[in-house]
C-alpha cells in the first residue's frame, strides 16, 4: 500500500493515524521510503520524520537514542497521545520551511523585476552601458569599463541568470561580460580581482563558458605583477597619481584587496600554476599579521615600504578614523578571510573569520536589523547612514562559513541580515531606486561621494546570498 501525495506533512500524518497493514510510506522528495515489517524501530521514526524535514515528536524525541523495538500500535499510541502537542511543532516547521522558500522566490522575483528593467532601458540605447548607482536628482551613474564596479553589473546578469534558469539572461550576461574583455591587461590598480572575478569567473562557473579561462588567468598575470615580494602583498592602488598621492604612500593596502585573491585562486586551479596561490596565501598571511587589531577589528589602509617590507602608516580613506571600523572593511575581511579557507583549507584562517565575525556582532553599535551604520564608530550613531552593501556581503560571507562550522549560527545570523534586506526598509519597489534592487548603501563618506544610494556591488551580494540560502535550504 503506498501513500502518495505532495504535501509531505499530510502524507506523514496519513501514514501515522492510518491503520496499521505493515506497510508506513512516506512522502520523500526524492523517493518514496516503504517500511515494512511487524515492528519497527524509534530510531527509523525519527530517520523518516527528520527525511521530511519535520522535527521529531516530543515523546519519540527523547527515546531517539534506544535501538529498542517497539510494536506499532505503541508508535500509533504514542503518536496520538502527542499529536495534540506535536502538531503545531510540525506546522510550524513546515511553515517556516516554506516562509523561507517564499522569501527566496520573492525576492528573485523582484531582482527580475528590476533586472529587466534596468537592462532593458540599455538594450534600448543601443550602446554598451554599466550601470554603478544613481545621482541626488536620481539619473544613473554609468561607469567605464575600467571603473573597478565594473564587473557587478554583468556579475547581477550572471546571478539573475543562475537563479532564474531562465535562457534569456545568459546573451544579456555574455554580451556585458565580453564588453570588459581588456581589463584583463589593466595593470594598475589591483581590483580586477572583483572585475574579472564577477564576470567572467562567474560565466566560466554559471555557463561553463571554457574561453573564459584564458582572459581569468591573464588577469590573474597582470593582478600579480602588484606582488611586492620585500613587502609580501598585492598592492592596492599607486601612490603617484589621483588623490592616493596626496596621502604620502609608497605601497599602499586596503583591506578590500582580499576579496581579489579569489581570481588569483581560481586561477591555480585553471592554469595549473602555483605562482597566484602562492601570492594570494602570502598576501593574507600579511594582512593577518598587520592589518588587525587587538579587538579583531581591521584598519583600511595599511602602507608598507615595498623596498624592506617596513610598515609605514595604518590609516583609512573611507572610514571616520584611521582607529575606527569602517562596516565595509570588517564585511570584506570576513569574506575574504573564509574565502582563503575554502582554497587553502589552512584553519588559521577559519579562525580569523570567526574572530572578524565575534568584533562585528558583539559590537554595541551594531543596530538590532543587523544592518550597520557605515563605520562601526561614526560620531553621530544613531543618525548616521546605513550601509546595505555592507550588510549584504557580510551575509553572503556567513553561508558560505556557515558550511564550514555549521553549529555556531551563522546561517541564522545571515538569515537576519537577508530577511532586513529584503524588507520594504532596504529593498525598493520595482520601478524606483534606479532599478537597482537594495537602498542605503555608502560609497565613501569622506569623499562625500555616493552616500545613501544604491550601489550595484550590494545587489551583487545580496543575489549572490540569495543563491547560497536556497542551496542550503534545498
Amino acid at each position: 500500500m503506498k501513500i502518495q501525495c505532495q504535501d509531505r506533512f499530510v502524507c506523514l500524518l496519513d501514514a501515522l493515524v492510518q491503520e496499521w497493514t505493515g506497510h508506513l510510506v512516506l512522502c520523500h522528495p526524492a523517493r518514496i521510503c516503504t517500511f515494512s515489517d511487524d515492528k519497527i524501530t524509534i530510531l527509523a521514526v525519527y530517520w523518516m520524520i527528520c527525511e521530511g524535514g519535520f522535527r521529531l515528536l516530543s515523546l519519540l524525541l527523547q527515546q531517539r537514542n534506544r535501538k529498542t523495538l517497539i510494536n506499532k500500535s505503541l508508535i500509533m499510541k504514542t503518536v496520538l497521545t502527542s499529536l495534540g502537542i506535536s502538531l503545531l511543532v510540525l506546522t510550524g516547521c513546515t511553515g517556516q520551511k516554506q516562509a523561507e522558500s517564499n522569501f527566496i522566490q520573492e525576492n528573485i522575483d523582484n531582482a527580475v523585476a528590476q533586472e529587466t528593467i534596468q537592462t532593458g532601458i540599455i538594450e534600448k540605447s543601443g550602446k554598451i552601458l554599466n550601470p554603478r548607482t544613481i545621482r541626488k536628482d536620481g539619473s544613473i551613474v554609468y561607469v567605464p569599463i575600467d571603473d573597478w564596479c565594473s564587473g557587478f553589473f554583468p556579475g547581477n546578469i550572471w546571478y539573475t541568470y543562475e537563479l532564474t534558469g531562465d535562457k534569456k539572461w545568459l546573451p544579456l550576461a555574455e554580451k556585458y561580460t565580453e564588453a570588459l574583455d581588456s581589463v584583463q591587461y589593466l595593470t594598475w590598480h589591483h581590483d580586477v580581482g572583483f572585475m574579472i572575478g564577477s564576470s567572467y569567473l562567474n560565466g566560466y562557473r554559471f555557463a561553463g563558458k571554457e574561453e573564459y579561462k584564458p582572459v581569468i588567468i591573464q588577469t590573474a598575470k597582470s593582478l600579480s605583477t602588484r606582488f611586492r615580494p620585500a613587502a609580501g602583498v598585492l598592492q592596492s592602488w599607486d601612490a603617484d597619481k589621483g588623490w592616493q598621492a596626496e596621502r604620502g604612500w609608497k605601497c599602499p593596502v586596503i583591506i578590500d584587496n582580499m576579496m581579489n585573491l579569489e581570481l588569483l585562486f581560481e586561477a591555480t586551479k585553471l592554469s595549473g600554476d602555483s605562482t597566484f596561490y602562492n601570492i594570494a596565501k602570502k598576501h593574507a598571511d600579511t594582512t593577518m599579521a598587520h592589518h588587525f587589531r587587538a579587538d579583531n577589528s581591521c584598519y583600511h589602509v595599511v602602507d608598507y615600504d615595498p623596498e624592506t617590507g617596513e610598515v609605514r602608516k595604518k590609516q583609512t580613506a573611507q572610514g571616520y578614523a584611521d582607529e575606527s571600523a569602517w562596516a565595509r572593511g570588517q564585511a570584506w575581511a570576513l569574506y575574504g578571510y573564509t574565502m582563503c579557507y575554502r582554497y587553502t583549507h589552512d584553519p588559521k584562517y577559519l579562525e580569523q573569520a570567526e574572530k572578524i565575525y565575534n568584533f562585528i556582532f558583539n559590537n554595541k553599535n551594531m543596530p538590532e536589523d543587523l544592518v550597520p551604520y557605515w563605520d562601526y564608530d561614526a560620531p553621530n550613531i544613531p543618525d548616521e547612514p546605513r550601509d546595505a552593501s555592507a550588510a549584504a556581503c557580510t551575509a553572503s560571507a556567513l553561508y558560505e562559513l556557515s558550511t564550514y562550522l555549521p553549529d555556531k549560527g551563522y546561517k541564522e545570523t545571515a538569515d537576519k541580515i537577508m530577511e532586513s534586506l529584503g524588507s520594504p526598509a532596504y529593498r525598493a519597489e520595482v520601478g524606483t531606486n534606479g532599478n537597482f534592487i537594495l537602498m542605503h548603501s555608502v560609497g565613501s563618506i569622506p569623499h562625500g561621494a555616493e552616500i545613501d544610494v544604491p550601489l550595484n556591488y550590494a545587489d551583487y551580494y545580496f543575489l549572490e546570498g540569495l543563491k547560497r540560502k536556497r542551496e542550503l535550504e534545498k
